[in-house]
């Protein structure tokens, strides 16, 4: 069963500021949030999860930072 995350645990997880964690999704760089309602999303985690996977697979390509 997938889990669903609110926003400030997207923040925590990532280190994102606001702007710059609507900007990434805006850009196709971040994953999309599924809409709750009206005026609430959340993301999905194993989403959230795979991105920061990601991230640090493609660091440790790189050779570091």
């Amino acid at each position: 069963m997938k889990k669903l995350i609110r926003k400030k645990d997207v923040l925590a997880a990532t280190g994102f500021k606001n702007s710059t964690l609507y900007k990434y999704i805006s850009e196709g760089r971040f994953p999309k949030p599924v809409s709750l309602g009206e005026r609430a999303v959340a993301w999905v985690e194993s989403e959230v999860e795979a991105w920061i996977e990601a991230r640090i697979s493609a660091r440790d390509l790189d050779g570091g930072m």
